[in-house]
């Protein structure tokens, strides 16, 4: 089993109101890249950041790095259009940083991105995979995504208050910017990312697509913004069963009605909850409150802490252990050591 993270970015998380994926907008470019290095080796290395929202909620790689130091997996990350760069080892797939989606043309060269996800996802050798992501902004590119194929589905949101007024007018303008009508890209969607998506939709429907097609079994590992991946990937004509793995906060969100987003797309869908209420822990206490809820595949590794059989007070108490020694001055190799590598 392998565990891959696509990591990207989009200037439509620096909206102001859109996300909580950052203490500001102007950090939250950087989110994506120290997500992938507290996942890979369980501390930020390129900066002494460590991501968490205006009130302190802290990133979900958090919880997905605690899951692989009890479970053990391997990892990949894929630069998805980062626009900071990572000192943990990624795989290349040609993706930019996405564009505002109110602007013409959010993701430039969707095709080449797809395409060459798409040949990566055939040359992993694992029967299976849980794919992730994290890109700040990536529920309101979801929801649009989602209008332009047609798709009339609700997208959780990393703010306690769902701000879904705003959503939906960032929608309407960036629809309205590339002259689509909801639903006319239903046969295109490539053309529906390259308008109003983001680069790690590209990249995460193409691995996708590429690892069934080889015949590889997929796990979509995190919330609404994977949902939107799964209907590009159903838009793609890849019929082959596909899962989803996500948290007990996104299926809570009244926001969400995912049995109707699983049985829209045919997603098998598994829902964890680790608990959080019975922690006071900080790294636990904001979920609690409605933050977050999901990201940097954060439902997948719960899912598989549960196959594993590890309890989930278990996780909670490595949770707070990993929460606890992000300290800007320890260094990587001062970590406890996990089962599996990092390609």
């Amino acid at each position: 089993m392998r565990f891959v993270l696509a990591a990207g970015t989009t200037r439509t998380a620096t909206i102001e109101g859109i996300s909580a994926a950052g203490a500001t907008p102007e950090l939250m470019a950087d989110t994506p890249a120290i997500d992938a290095e507290i996942l890979v080796y369980g501390q930020p290395v390129s900066s002494d950041l460590v991501p968490v929202s205006p009130t302190g909620c802290p990133t979900p790689a958090v919880i997905s790095r605690a899951v692989r130091e009890r479970v053990g997996f391997d990892v990949t990350v894929i630069d998805a259009g980062l626009a900071a760069e990572t000192d943990a080892p990624t795989v290349s797939v040609g993706a930019q940083p996405g564009r505002d989606i109110r602007e013409e043309h959010a993701v430039p060269r969707a095709d080449a991105v797809f395409h060459r996800a798409r040949k990566f996802g055939r040359s992993l050798p694992d029967d299976e995979l849980f794919v992730a992501e994290t890109i700040p902004g990536g529920t309101t590119t979801a929801a649009a995504v989602l209008r332009a194929l047609g798709a009339d589905l609700g997208v959780s949101s990393s703010l306690p208050e769902n701000p879904l007024a705003l959503k939906e007018q960032v929608v309407t303008t960036a629809l309205d910017a590339s002259g689509i009508e909801r639903g006319e890209l239903v046969d295109s969607p490539l053309a529906a990312i390259e308008a109003v998506g983001d680069p790690v939709q590209a990249t995460v429907a193409g691995l996708t697509v590429g690892a069934l097609e080889s015949g590889s079994s997929v796990t979509l590992a995190g919330g609404t913004q994977l949902v939107a991946t799964a209907a590009l990937v159903r838009a793609f004509g890849c019929g082959e069963p596909l899962s989803l793995a996500t948290t007990h906060f996104v299926a809570a969100d009244p926001a969400v009605d995912l049995d109707a987003a699983t049985a829209a797309l045919e997603l098998d869908v598994t829902v964890t909850d680790p608990g959080f209420e019975h922690s006071e822990h900080v790294a636990m206490e904001r979920y609690v409150a409605g933050e977050a809820k999901e990201g940097v595949g954060m439902g997948g590794a719960l899912a598989l802490a549960d196959r594993a059989a590890v309890g989930m007070g278990a996780i909670r108490g490595q949770i707070a252990s990993v929460y606890d020694r992000l300290d800007p001055d320890s260094t990587p190799e001062s970590e406890p050591p996990v089962t599996g590598g990092d390609r």
